[in-house]
């Protein structure tokens, strides 16, 4: 009885949105108001220089990220933030569910992983326990972070100099290549130019020491990018 007394009078979570998609952050937000008032949303952002500029302001305890976004990712938002404000919580929520996103953001600090198909009850239940110091993962993603602290053979690393080289941008980048996209449809998927995308496939060759992208699709799904 006590506990249940103790869980009624709790204050709300206090929650930042971060997604480059305003319609879905639109969506979250009136979900999360109307089914409950274990959270309250006091801010949103679509991008990494408002998502910072926000959290600095607004300090909630868990922020909801977005892991890609057209000026860069979750992982830029924690390296940015992490240093400033060290006890906000991050948890990604992401349509994603690869094991390179999954792995990248957790290495930057997130303590947890969700998709896009989670329900409302069952985020509401994901940020209550990522406040409340649990990690939480969508089923099977966890695997991802176990298999690369793991170090097991076939295992995605969780250090791999080599991959430290590149920048989020270009693992992005690299991993559509592997793909079989085409320059301009990386440039598309990725709102950036055709050049831009000529230029960091250019750097990746350079720091992985490659020389096309036959030699980069085997480098990277030799560490599970693809």
């Amino acid at each position: 009885m006590l506990d249940d007394v103790t869980d009624n009078q709790r204050e709300p979570v206090k929650v930042f949105l971060v997604d480059d998609h305003a319609l879905f952050r639109a969506g979250v937000r009136t979900e999360l108001d109307s089914i409950t008032d274990e959270v309250r949303v006091v801010g949103e952002a679509g991008s990494v220089a408002e998502a910072v500029a926000g959290i600095a302001r607004t300090k909630p305890q868990v922020v909801l990220l977005d892991v890609h976004m057209p000026d860069g990712g979750g992982a830029e938002v924690l390296r940015r933030i992490r240093p400033e404000l060290p006890d906000v919580v991050f948890l990604a929520l992401s349509v994603s569910d690869a094991a390179e996103d999954v792995i990248a953001v957790i290495r930057a600090g997130a303590r947890g992983y969700v998709t896009k198909t989670i329900s409302s009850k069952e985020l509401v239940r994901a940020v209550v326990r990522v406040a409340d110091g649990d990690a939480v993962f969508s089923p099977r993603l966890a695997g991802f972070v176990l298999d690369a602290f793991a170090d097991r053979p076939g295992s995605a690393p969780i250090n791999d100099p080599e991959l430290d080289l590149l920048t989020p941008r270009e693992r992005d980048v690299l991993r559509l290549l592997a793909r079989g996209y085409a320059y301009k449809e990386i440039a598309s998927e990725l709102f950036i130019s055709v050049k831009t995308v000529e230029t960091h496939v250019s750097s990746v060759l350079r720091k992985t020491q490659l020389s096309n992208r036959y030699e980069l699709s085997r480098w990277a799904s030799d560490r599970r990018l693809v």
